[in-house]
């Protein structure tokens, strides 16, 4: 017998998130965690996360960048770069110009049962490392969704 509903008739989660621009380069970051240690290319992301129900995306998009980099984004000066997709998730995006110290990150946390089905508990950054590319690696790193996002973000401030 057939589901009347399945995953595909779900709606895709709603993120948001900010791409700074900086000196023609954009700023990406790397999932913390243990799955993603040895992984670089096509991994990176622009800070974002979930909207919360009823929030404003651009607000939303605003919180993830504070938390997953630490750096508080500016009240205004925004562009929007329209939506992109990343696998299951529709992302809505920002660009700006800024400047920022990459050494300076400073990410939330989250648990995790590590190693798998130890009954262990282990807290990650859920930001690792950031850093700017210029658009050419920024290709290369980023989750493939995301890319033209950047090239937006670049066409407008690079």
């Amino acid at each position: 017998m057939r589901s009347l509903c399945s995953t595909a008739d779900m709606p895709k989660p709603v993120a948001a998130g900010l791409v700074m621009v900086s000196e023609g380069k954009v700023l990406l970051v790397h999932p913390g965690g243990p799955y993603f240690k040895r992984r670089d290319a096509g991994i990176w992301s622009i800070p974002k996360g979930l909207v919360d129900p009823g929030e404003d995306y651009l607000v939303a998009a605003r919180r993830e960048f504070e938390e997953e980099t630490g750096f508080r984004p500016p009240p205004g000066g925004y562009v929007s770069l329209g939506v992109g997709t990343q696998s299951k998730k529709i992302v809505h995006a920002w660009a700006f110009e800024g400047t920022w110290d990459p050494s300076e990150l400073r990410s939330n946390t989250f648990e995790l049962e590590w190693p798998p089905k130890s009954g262990s508990t282990a807290t990650f950054p859920e930001v690792d490392r950031a850093a700017f590319f210029e658009l050419s690696v920024a290709r290369e790193k980023a989750i493939k969704g995301q890319i033209p996002l950047l090239e937006r973000a670049l066409a407008m401030y690079g």
